[in-house]
């Protein structure tokens, strides 16, 4: 029985003699599968000793250690290595003690070694495993802790020192004794990490504003777990800690940059819609009015065009600067771009309030601007919506106050304008006309017609001015008055100058033909198309592509078209003299002209505005206007023609003073093509 219990210990029961190779007088079956050496191949050392299996690196310690053990009398434990018959390296724990016999003498040790290779290997991975999380610990960017649940660190590496500030791990725990009362920039914030931890066990990016030990305050995310035993009761909180500062400074810049306008640092389109609904709701909840004011500058083009875009930026941000000036903390300011802006004022009892806030506005904005040592006057048109009164919602609230500015640009500029139903009567017809005038050419609506102009000498038509009208199908005609200040706004003006161009040269055309002698057809210029690059070119193409005779057509120029740029608007006039046409200034004495450029102007004819011909039985001053005007216009060697002639006595008055040509209803008012041709048959 006992060998058969030692065959079945694993390991090998051994007595061996304290002598230099540990001569062995006994091993049990065990021996083979500890050593790979069979029983017979240690005993007596009969072919190897067990001093040579000990591993050379671990004999002399060996030996000392069952050496004083034996002089003790004690028994003794072990681990080291031995090398296995295969030639591994084999971790072995032995545990013996001293045999004595009866006189108390030593004659040998007994003992039983077995093989924990398998343990000593997963002591070492864990020590390894162990050395590997130490070193990332120590070394980790991130902070990592572990932390009680009534709030004190318990663990932490040196990141986390480094990231509230502190010096050292030591410096931390002494610095930080309460997280709730001492790290959170928000108190109730280690309480709501609690609640999340309770709820879910564990949070996960976990963001707040934390203290540094100098007082800075950081951003921080954290994530954490719980850490429970196997009974389940919680022991600690283990989690990481990353300073995220830096990111947050850079959503919080990238949010500026998208609400916020770069040029100007106010609010931008983006938030408008919002801070409006906030601003509409404090309405609601307070009882009182909100007014939406749209702003837009009025010479800022002419400013940024003419001086360059530096300028115009420099004169924005003056202006954002002098409207948030104007208003009150609790109101707002957006630049919607460009030259546009929008103030929501709040907190308004009166109407008069508004009015007396827009005044303020007014003023501010027209105070000179010093740019580069000139002073410029900018003045703006306001138009304004009331909450609730203009519009339930954002959306109909901007367009109205909208609306209600483009109506202060109508009425003169530097002044402001409520919203009224009326006027989004009128803007609502306005927008329908737009939006008809694009499709009207394409459909062939528009029609020409002829006003004749009459020599005052021969009573014989001279000529006749092209006359654009609007005819939609099954519609009454739209007079021009009611379309051409929209085309001009929106620039359709220029396709239809075009067309009106070319279809009065062509009528020129055939009016000589008929008549056998040039009939001149005058086309009126508006400023905008007056300042086309291609003008000129466009004159002269219409002339070639209906081989008119350039004598047969006359353009007729607003003074308004001077205003602008002097000096382009006379080389235009030679340039359009130089292909052979005729100039008239129309309109003359309600523009720009003055006696220094009048006399560089390459015209033939000077039209007196019928503003003064109307007036002429009531007005005794328009009677030195209109002698003045025909004196000048001789002594410039020009003939004099005078619009709107509707009676006798105008007729007679004008004839006297010595005016050449006539044109109005007195002689006739514009007639079709047809009717215009049976009248100058019958004429001549």
């Amino acid at each position: 029985m006992l060998s058969t219990l030692m065959s079945n210990l694993k390991g090998m029961v051994y007595c061996c003699l304290l002598d230099e190779n540990w001569t062995m007088v006994f091993v049990s079956d065990g021996c083979n599968r500890l050593t790979g050496y069979d029983a017979e191949d240690l005993l007596f050392n009969h072919r190897i000793t067990y001093e040579v299996l000990t591993l050379e690196d671990d004999r002399a310690w060996v030996r000392d250690r069952i050496d004083s053990a034996v002089k003790s009398g004690k028994h003794f434990d072990l681990e080291y290595r031995i090398t296995h018959a295969n030639g591994s390296i084999r971790w072995v724990h032995e545990s013996g003690g001293p045999l004595f016999n009866e006189m108390g003498e030593l004659e040998a040790l007994e003992g039983f070694i077995q093989d924990i290779t398998r343990r000593k290997q997963s002591e070492q991975q864990a020590h390894e495993a162990e050395e590997r999380y130490r070193s990332i610990f120590e070394n980790a960017m991130e902070g990592i802790y572990q932390t009680s649940p009534s709030g004190q660190y318990l663990n932490f590496n040196p990141a986390l020192a480094r990231i509230y500030g502190y010096d050292s791990a030591i410096d931390l725990m002494h610095g930080i004794r309460d997280i709730q009362k001492q790290l959170y920039v928000d108190p109730g914030k280690r309480a709501e990490f609690i609640a999340l931890m309770k709820a879910h066990g564990h949070v996960h990016n976990f963001e707040a504003q934390a203290y540094r030990k100098n007082g800075d305050i950081i951003w921080i995310t954290e994530n954490a777990r719980e850490i429970r035993d196997a009974a389940g009761e919680l022991l600690f909180y283990e989690g990481s800690v990353e300073d995220i500062s830096e990111r947050k400074d850079y959503e919080r810049q990238i949010e500026y940059q998208a609400t916020h306008d770069s040029l100007t640092g106010l609010l931008n389109r983006t938030l408008l819609a919002d801070r409006l609904q906030q601003c509409m709701s404090f309405a609601d909840r307070n009882g009182t009015k909100l007014a939406v004011a749209f702003v837009d500058l009025d010479q800022f083009k002419l400013i940024n065009d003419s001086m360059g875009h530096h300028v115009g930026d420099e004169l924005l941000v003056t202006m954002a600067r002098r409207l948030s000036n104007c208003v009150r903390e609790s109101d707002t300011v957006v630049r919607l771009g460009g030259d546009e802006f929008v103030l929501l004022l709040t907190s308004l009892q009166k109407v008069e309030d508004i009015a007396q806030s827009m005044q303020r506005i007014l003023a501010a904005v027209t105070t000179p601007w010093l740019i580069e040592g000139r002073d410029f006057v900018v003045s703006c048109s306001i138009g304004i919506g009331i909450y609730p009164d203009d519009g339930p919602d954002p959306n109909t609230l901007l367009k109205n106050a909208d609306s209600a500015m483009y109506k202060a640009k109508q009425s003169g500029r530097n002044n402001f304008q409520f919203y009224t139903s009326e006027l989004n009567k009128v803007l609502t017809e306005r927008m329908e006309i737009e939006y008809r005038l694009r499709h009207a050419m394409e459909n062939e609506e528009f029609l020409l017609y002829y006003q004749p102009k009459v020599d005052f000498a021969t009573g014989k038509i001279c000529g006749a001015e092209a006359l654009i009208r609007w005819q939609p199908p099954g519609e009454a005609m739209i007079p021009p008055l009611n379309f051409i200040p929209i085309a001009e706004e929106t620039g359709q003006i220029e396709e239809i100058g075009h067309w009106v161009l070319v279809n009065a040269c062509r009528k020129a055309g055939e009016l000589k033909k008929l008549m056998g002698r040039p009939i001149p057809v005058a086309v009126n210029v508006s400023p905008r198309q007056f300042r086309q690059l291609d003008l000129v070119n466009m004159v002269e193409s219409a002339l070639k592509n209906t081989e008119l005779d350039p004598q047969c057509l006359e353009l007729e120029i607003t003074e308004s078209s001077l205003a602008q740029d002097p000096v382009n608007f006379i080389k235009t006039l030679h340039d359009l003299k130089t292909l052979g046409v005729k100039l008239s200034i129309d309109d003359f004495g309600t523009g720009y002209s003055s006696m220094a450029y009048l006399k560089d102007f390459p015209v033939d004819r000077l039209k007196i505005d019928k503003t003064f011909v109307g007036d002429l039985e009531t007005a005794s001053a328009n009677i030195a206007i209109l002698k003045a005007i025909v004196a000048l216009g001789h002594s410039l060697g020009l003939k004099v023609v005078a619009e709107g002639v509707e009676t006798a006595y105008q007729q007679a008055f004008l004839h006297g003073i010595g005016c050449d040509e006539l044109q109005g209803y007195y002689f006739s008012k514009p007639l079709p093509a047809e009717a215009f041709v049976e009248l100058l048959t019958n004429n001549a």
